[in-house]
């Protein structure tokens, strides 16, 4: 993989990880209902959901950040995968939830796959 591959896997990983914070541990919080335009009571009522969907994001990082470690041959093939399945999350997001997940999630990973594809 080529150092700025590299950097934009971590980016990508950064990013779930702090998706995954939001999500699981600030979804009800000040910053939490900032980030994601959340009414007290909305947040209050779906906690546990928001809780279950940093999870996955948490996943994606770790598959990401297992890439990274792995290096080489291996860790080019796991890096396509988790791009692949974080640029499928974001679609679905964005045609879903809200278009501005594919800014945030698709778009940066679509990114770090076009550039882990330069040699």
């Amino acid at each position: 993989m080529n150092i700025a591959a590299q950097i934009l896997i971590a980016v990508v990983a950064l990013l779930h990880l702090y998706f995954l914070a939001l999500e699981m541990f600030f979804w009800d919080q000040p910053l939490g209902r900032k980030v994601f335009n959340l009414t007290p009571e909305f947040a209050a009522a779906s906690k546990k959901l928001a809780a279950n969907q940093g999870l996955y994001n948490g996943f994606l990082a770790a598959g990401l950040i297992w890439s990274l470690i792995l290096g080489g041959r291996e860790g080019f093939h796991v890096a396509i995968f988790f791009l692949a399945c974080v640029i499928v999350a974001g679609i679905y997001g964005a045609l879903t939830v809200n278009k501005r997940i594919f800014f945030f999630q698709a778009l940066p990973a679509l990114v770090a796959l076009a550039v882990l594809h330069i040699r």
